[in-house]
């Protein structure tokens, strides 16, 4: 659906990206994090045909954004992290209007119109001007704008930037509705966190340059290679034999303790932790807890962007 080859784009002496490799499949939903001015928008406005790059190929359905540029906006819904409303349009008049500017004629334009307002739940804003709506209202009107003319490909530029709680975990639920239309998503954020738990796949750009593009459960290996567990020992008068008991087990490779509970690192390539359990409770060791411990995902894109600036 979307692959781009060495994707460059330069300003003068200075690279906005480089070298960008990128390859999606149908369906994907990929979170394309990196701080600030890492090179994101850029990224996405050139797959969008917005932008020329300085040089490399991208491709959207096979076609070039050299060469196809005007199929490709037929394909694809773009949706900028900041766009303008109307001030004397109701919601129904905008999406109409843009509906008129994608061809959609007649009867099959207000239909379509109602459509979209249903499956981004702004129906009950239906006649309220554009402008009187919320943040998260306005970014759920602008989703429903570029799927007026039902886009294989969805680039989302920060769609959950600036939004309160409640309006990113519906908008979280949206993205997930869409991905299972069957539709390609490329939503970027400078949060790895709010998008790990809907993407499949993601890519961490850093001031221009992918330092990772892969799945989630890749990720998760790269900045945690071994597994850990957090052990608490039910216990306490025993706690020190417990703790000398686990350093004396061949799947385990390191013991740290922080209040009372032990932090278990098992061998390279461990990940079936079960013998471990059944030789503590055949060892009269009863426990409270027996975990693993959970990857804090944003330490991990903190340390795979360590260094970075503000802004490209």
């Amino acid at each position: 659906m979307i692959k781009t080859t060495n994707l460059t784009k330069k300003y003068g002496d200075m690279y906005a990206i480089r070298g960008i490799d990128l390859e999606l499949e149908e369906g994907d939903l990929f979170g394309f994090i990196g701080p600030n001015g890492a090179g994101k928008t850029t990224t996405m406005r050139i797959i969008a045909t917005l932008l020329a790059p300085t040089y490399g190929e991208a491709y959207v359905c096979e076609n070039s954004i050299y060469t196809e540029p005007k199929e490709i906006r037929r394909l694809v819904g773009y949706m900028p992290d900041f766009f303008g409303v109307y001030d004397d349009m109701t919601v129904i008049e905008y999406l109409e209007f843009f509906a008129a500017a994608y061809r959609i004629q007649g009867p099959a334009r207000r239909k379509r119109c109602d459509e979209m307002l249903e499956v981004v739940d702004l129906n009950f804003k239906r006649d309220a001007y554009a402008n009187t709506l919320s943040r998260g209202q306005t970014q759920r009107l602008g989703l429903a704008r570029v799927l007026l003319h039902d886009p294989r490909v969805l680039l989302l530029d920060e769609p959950l930037s600036g939004l309160d709680p409640r309006a990113r975990i519906e908008m979280r639920n949206l993205l997930r509705k869409l991905g299972e239309l069957g539709k390609t998503i490329v939503v970027s954020s400078h949060i790895l966190p709010e998008l790990a738990d809907i993407c499949n796949k993601v890519g961490i750009i850093n001031r221009g340059e992918m330092g990772f593009n892969s799945t989630i459960e890749d990720l998760l290996r790269e900045v945690r290679p071994n597994t850990i567990l957090e052990i608490e020992i039910a216990n306490p008068e025993r706690h020190r034999e417990a703790g000398k008991f686990l350093e004396s087990q061949s799947s385990v490779s390191a013991v740290a303790e922080e209040k009372g509970v032990f932090e278990v690192t098992l061998g390279d390539s461990l990940e079936d932790y079960s013998q471990l359990s059944t030789a503590l409770v055949e060892g009269g060791f009863a426990f409270k807890r027996f975990a693993e411990k959970e990857t804090n995902l944003e330490s991990a894109f903190m340390a795979l962007t360590k260094g970075s600036g503000d802004k490209i």
